[in-house]
């Protein structure tokens, strides 16, 4: 049985960071001020863009016989070593980058009481508010998010599906088909470059789960003292990211226990890999921790695609990657009891992945 959902705190004027930067635009409130140790590095620079890892979508897709082997290893090694890459010539038409960026700014611009209409409820994770917030002494991101539930249809929630600014519904309609049809591309891809069957995730997903997240960084005074977005891994199978044009560098990840400050490729989108694929790759792929930091002088916007398997799914890793070398990491489990226990806690690392390991002592 899933777990009863617990009530977030509701967040109201005095935590809007949109507001709270208008009306005091050199003051962090202490609610904001992180502990000593949670506080970020802010590099002076981000990594190259070269040092992150790069899928060619166009060699997938229409790549001779070698360039398509190179790309799958390119894909595994950055699955396997990373957690993350970023893919470039993915076919979506740069013109919907552009739309889906304009209704989102345009409805984060929008006066309060108007983004007000659609409040994130009690127990779920869509609408207008601050996400994860389980007690009053819990430090607040400094991000005003908006989330959307896409696919199937009945996880739609059409009251919080804004009539402003103009055209936001097709918009975000028209995005997510092109961002869905990649996620089921790059899952293929996944597969093959595990050895298994291309079809392997599409047929074991059903009809998947889609939703999509917006969130602003307005600039902060003390971005030193601050997180834009607190450290975690995503409960996804993959998570798909476009970053504003001309938004500050705020996305870092965890690699080799050291915060690596990504830099997107123009045009590109930034995926990473979910809990979801961890526990079916029994720990070969591994989803990735991350977060965000603020910026000053300049704010940040992204939109983000959450792509998850149907909640009546039972998963577990898959028998292929599972022997003798590689014993079982993960229990079985249904992934809608998972989803719910990932949107009923804070964000904390990979803490939510502890509802599905196997302890190591259980395995001698």
């Amino acid at each position: 049985m899933a777990p009863v959902p617990l009530s977030p705190i509701k967040v109201g004027h005095i935590d809007d960071v949109q507001e709270l930067r208008k009306a005091m635009p050199t003051t962090v409130p202490e609610r904001f001020v992180r502990d000593i140790t949670e506080r970020p590095t802010l590099a002076p620079t981000p990594s190259s863009p070269n040092d992150i890892p790069v899928v060619d979508f166009f060699k997938l897709i229409k790549g001779n016989k070698e360039e398509f082997h190179g790309e799958i290893v390119q894909l595994a090694t950055a699955c396997e070593k990373w957690g993350f890459f970023q893919v470039i010539n993915h076919e979506i038409e740069l013109s919907l980058f552009e739309s889906i960026e304009k209704v989102a700014k345009g409805f984060f611009m929008l006066p309060l009481e108007e983004k007000q209409k659609y409040p994130m409820a009690p127990g779920t994770i869509q609408g207008y508010g601050q996400a994860f917030v389980f007690s009053e002494d819990q430090k607040l991101d400094w991000c005003n998010m908006f989330a959307l539930g896409v696919e199937p249809q009945y996880i739609r929630n059409p009251k919080l599906w804004p009539t402003k600014p103009a055209k936001f519904s097709e918009t975000v309609d028209a995005y997510s088909r092109e961002v869905r049809k990649l996620c089921n591309n790059l899952l293929k891809y996944i597969a093959m470059s595990l050895g298994l069957r291309e079809d392997v995730f599409a047929d074991m997903f059903g009809v998947a789960v889609q939703a999509i997240r917006m969130n602003y960084y307005p600039p902060c005074s003390r971005p030193d003292l601050v997180l834009g977005l607190s450290p975690h891994s995503d409960g996804s199978a993959l998570t798909v990211l476009q970053q504003g044009k001309g938004s500050s560098v705020g996305l870092q990840i965890l690699k080799d226990n050291i915060w690596v400050p990504v830099k997107p490729i123009p045009n590109a989108l930034v995926i990473n890999v979910g809990d979801t694929i961890e526990v079916l790759t029994n720990g070969k792929y591994k989803s990735v921790e991350h977060r965000a930091v603020t910026h000053m002088e300049k704010d940040r916007l992204s939109i983000v695609t959450f792509y998850a398997p149907s909640y009546e799914l039972e998963l577990g890793p898959m028998p292929e990657l599972v022997d003798e070398n590689n014993p079982c990491k993960y229990r079985r489990y249904n992934h809608g009891e998972y989803s719910t226990h990932y949107v009923t806690n804070k964000l904390q690392g990979k803490k939510t992945l502890d509802f599905a390991r196997i302890d190591t002592k259980d395995l001698m």
